[in-house]
């Protein structure tokens, strides 16, 4: 026999039961269904259509935006940005190595060992990044291309891969959409040539395909490699950085290589857009995110082993306001001080000894910087408070940065802090889709009222211990960008 609201949930007070009203709605069974409520403002799920001009968006705690895959929202530029029409959808996700997984069963202790299973992963992963409906997929901790590459066929993609050197198993992974874009030029970068490791980065040359209905119609379709001016071109770099806090060096090295040479690569194609996309392993506060903003940084100003800003083991046991403000806090400052590095430090970060200086020969910004998102999910400088969250790290790490000649649109919010902390740890653990009956409906019901006392929509359905940064770009055009922009 069914049982009444008031008797399943006698807890609920009167305002929680009307807001519970908002996102339920009976059906002809005992059983209810959960039901997010369209908001008729907004474009469908996937949909690439951008919401009616709005009025100035402030950050806000609990700002509305399109809800995604349950619990992420989709956030848009406060910017009248309508005159720039050519417009595409690029992911940037690390998706946790199989072999990495397995050797590193500490970080998941929380985790049931099932819902680590790459057979699992890979449907979630799947299932996820069809939601956004992307056009460029750029993935790193890629040791399993083939199972991913069969996957995402069927949507249309294609796919390069580059496995690191050495013993590691594992590598980085562009797909795209063969209807949107043609690729003209690709190229790796493998570090250990540099002296800088066994990392690799990838860097593809797309030409924008002109069947595709949400590019301009009116260039010139038989533009070749040749004359690369004559038609409308991107260049996308996918790059994982070494991991190991101590080797700040080697860290910025790696850096280095890849911002020389995708400036370079640019400036061959007309000074094309650039997007670069990875995990960075390193932090919003560190001097090497600020070497990605500025123009040049002086390495003896920071310390080595800190100059990426890591923390190795922070949060797990902290309340959930004490890790909000250890993620909040202020930029890398050097305060003028020297410190000592080793000529051959030196070497490995700048390219030769005794030149202390890095330039950055690119103008980068970020995605995520570039869209007002909420109090709860971003850090005072704008990017996610978290991206990636095991029993030992919670953190940001991964970026999709941008250059002038592309303008966001939109980004997917990621998780807030207290969301994370419920979720127990990324991976999180996933419904049985084979699960039925009134266990499965209490199940939901459940977590759908835990969604509402949040603030977001808790889904469970994370195959990484990272959360995909997605952004929606926009060319910006130079007949009509100089009254356009002048206004941003």
């Amino acid at each position: 026999m069914g049982t009444t609201d008031a008797e399943e949930f006698p807890h609920l007070t009167q305002k929680r039961k009307r807001d519970r009203s908002l996102v339920f709605k009976r059906s002809g069974s005992d059983h209810r269904k959960w039901k997010r409520e369209q908001d008729s403002r907004l474009p469908a799920a996937g949909s690439r259509e951008d919401p009616p001009r709005r009025a100035k968006r402030r950050r806000t705690g609990r700002g509305r935006g399109r809800d995604v895959y349950g619990s992420r929202q989709w956030v848009f530029s406060p910017r009248d940005l309508s005159a720039f029409r050519d417009r595409f959808i690029i992911v940037s996700y690390n998706i946790l190595g199989v072999e990495n997984a397995s050797k590193h069963p500490d970080l998941y202790d929380r985790i049931d060992p099932q819902h680590l299973n790459w057979d699992t992963r890979k449907k979630q992963i799947h299932k996820e990044l069809t939601c956004y409906n992307p056009s460029i997929l750029c993935f790193q901790e890629v040791d399993r291309f083939n199972d991913l590459a069969y996957l995402l066929q069927k949507d249309g993609f294609v796919g390069v891969y580059k496995g690191r050197t050495g013993e590691a198993s594992d590598g980085c992974a562009i797909f795209w959409k063969e209807e949107e874009f043609t690729l003209l030029h690709q190229e790796d970068i493998e570090f250990r040539k540099f002296g800088l490791r066994d990392n690799v980065a990838q860097l593809c040359l797309f030409k924008v395909s002109h069947n595709n209905s949400n590019m301009s119609k009116n260039k010139d379709a038989s533009c070749q490699i040749a004359e690369p001016r004559s038609c409308r071109t991107l260049l996308v770099v996918n790059i994982h950085v070494l991991f190991n806090p101590n080797r700040g060096d080697i860290k910025l090295g790696q850096i280095r290589v890849l911002l020389e040479r995708a400036n370079k690569l640019s400036q061959e194609y007309g000074k094309t857009p650039v997007v670069i996309s990875g995990d960075l392993n390193s932090m919003p506060q560190s001097a090497i995110y600020q070497f990605f903003t500025s123009s040049e940084i002086d390495i003896l100003a920071y310390d080595r082993k800190k100059i990426s800003g890591q923390i190795e083991f922070p949060l797990r046991q902290m309340p959930v306001i004490a890790q909000n403000d250890a993620l909040r806090t202020p930029k890398c400052i050097s305060y003028g001080m020297k410190y000592k590095w080793s000529e051959e430090e030196i070497r490995l970060a700048a390219g030769s000894r005794g030149y202390t200086h890095l330039q950055n020969p690119l103008k980068l910004c970020s995605a995520y910087q570039g869209i007002p998102g909420h109090d709860n999910t971003r850090d005072d400088n704008g990017e996610p408070l978290a991206t990636s969250y095991h029993s030992k790290f919670m953190g940001t790490v991964d970026y999709i940065w941008h250059s002038s000649a592309l303008v966001p649109v939109a980004v997917v919010e990621t998780l807030p802090i207290n969301v994370l902390k419920r979720l127990g740890g990324l991976p999180s653990e996933c419904y049985d889709p084979a699960e039925k009956g009134h266990r499965r409906a209490r199940v939901i019901v459940l977590n759908a009222l835990r969604g509402l006392m949040l603030g977001f929509f808790i889904d469970m359905r994370w195959g990484s211990d990272h959360l995909a940064l997605v952004c929606k770009f926009a060319f910006v055009d130079d007949a009509n960008c100089s009254d356009t922009l002048h206004d941003l």
